[in-house]
């Protein structure tokens, strides 16, 4: 008797919605279990060629925790395209002035590339305070280890 794997149609995905406090929380840890709710790796419905993952909001995105020396010696680049048009920025510039790229980039590095994920990644909102625009989908708390 042979079993039968199930595979989610994209129909049949029913979408929660959870709200993360990224406070005092270290940024890969965040990330990792950030995208594997977005991908559905925590659903049994788990199908790798559909999305099946629910919808995160990130809240509190400034007060991320960056352990070790990773403020002064992680470094984000941006590249123009032109000669000379290479932009560097440390991991503490990217806390103080863009805490919502700086989660947003340490997600998707954790996503799978191609469309599939970039269409995971639309399903993940950040802020950097404790406010956000999401209330009327009435998202669950959700607690990750420390």
């Amino acid at each position: 008797m042979q079993r039968q794997t199930t595979m989610a149609k994209p129909a049949e995905v029913k979408r929660a919605w959870y709200v993360v406090d990224a406070s005092d929380i270290a940024l890969g840890r965040l990330a990792s279990n950030v995208a594997q709710i977005l991908m559905g790796k925590n659903k049994p419905t788990y199908t790798p060629n559909q999305d099946t993952g629910d919808c995160v909001i990130i809240i509190n995105a400034s007060k991320v925790k960056l352990t070790g020396d990773a403020e002064h010696k992680k470094n984000y680049y941006n590249v123009s395209g032109y000669n000379g048009g290479l932009r560097t920025r440390s991991a503490g510039v990217m806390k103080r002035e863009y805490p919502c790229e700086m989660v947003e980039r340490a997600v998707w590095g954790m996503l799978p590339k191609g469309p599939l994920g970039r269409q995971m990644l639309k399903k993940l909102f950040v802020y950097a305070d404790d406010k956000h625009e999401q209330e009327a989908q009435k998202p669950v708390a959700l607690s990750l280890k420390k």
